[in-house]
């Protein structure tokens, strides 16, 4: 059995600041073998954003697997946005393209959806696929993989279809044949699980696709700030939400899923 927390959308910057130390004590108690941060440590990009979201990330535990989000390409400063869209990322956070994280139960890859080109959206491209199909090759048939990027697989019901990622059905494919059995990522600041199989429909192939919303934003959107603990069995999974409770100053346990892995199908509700 492996623990997972799934943090997302911090934006330093923007952050409450009575959230971070409840969030730390949240996290330690859940006590992950790796901590995944999908996306958007800060706000707008800036120097000392990034400053205060790497000093924050230190406290937590380790290992990290750690994604940009848009928000952390610079949005007013042109020039760097185009000509060095991800170097404060980079310095501050982590020069790895492709975070990874792999044991003999769960390998975790993480990578860089965020474009300068696009303000909001995001993408993936062939190259990138690639990698992370090699990085899982020659894995045993009993370790879960698991894909984190910052912009999501697929939306909640009613959710807009703009914010899916670019080329997510290409990448699908590949990593439907990868066996690719989760999917993480933010953007969205709404927390929702469910399966690949309604929306790429590839028989024999269902993978969990989990958002976190936003941990410790004040643009919650909607939605009480959150985050994900993922436990994770050789054929069974729990997609736990730890939701903020004003009334007891502290991360929650509130709603849980749970899924089995039946071979030739894929991840399906238990």
């Amino acid at each position: 059995m492996r623990t997972v927390v799934h943090v997302s959308d911090l934006h330093f910057g923007r952050v409450e600041p009575a959230l971070l130390a409840p969030l730390r004590s949240a996290i330690e108690a859940a006590r992950p073998d790796v901590l995944v941060v999908s996306g958007d440590l800060t706000q707008r990009a800036r120097r000392a954003q990034f400053a205060e979201a790497a000093a924050y990330l230190d406290t937590l535990p380790s290992p990290r697997i750690v994604v940009p989000g848009n928000h952390d390409v610079p949005y007013y400063d042109v020039l760097r946005r185009f000509l060095s869209p991800l170097d404060r990322f980079r310095r501050y956070i982590t020069d790895d393209p492709f975070p990874t994280y792999i044991d003999d139960e769960i390998a975790v890859v993480g990578v860089n959806t965020a474009r300068s080109l696009t303000f909001k959206g995001g993408r993936i491209n062939v190259e990138q696929v690639r990698e992370i199909e090699r990085r899982f090759h020659g894995l045993p048939e009993h370790v879960t993989r698991i894909v984190v990027t910052h912009h999501p697989f697929d939306v909640p019901a009613g959710g807009d279809e703009s914010d899916l990622l670019g080329r997510a059905p290409m990448a699908m494919d590949v990593f439907a044949k990868a066996s690719v059995d989760v999917f993480l990522s933010g953007h969205l600041h709404h927390s929702n699980t469910g399966t690949t199989a309604h929306r790429y429909r590839i028989e024999g192939f269902a993978a969990l696709v989990v958002q976190a919303g936003t941990a410790t934003s004040t643009r919650e959107r909607d939605e009480t700030n959150a985050f994900n603990v993922l436990r994770i069995g050789e054929t069974d999974l729990q997609v736990q939400t730890w939701r903020w409770s004003a009334a007891q100053a502290a991360f929650a346990p509130e709603s849980e899923k749970t899924y089995r892995y039946v071979h030739g199908t894929g991840w399906q509700p238990a």
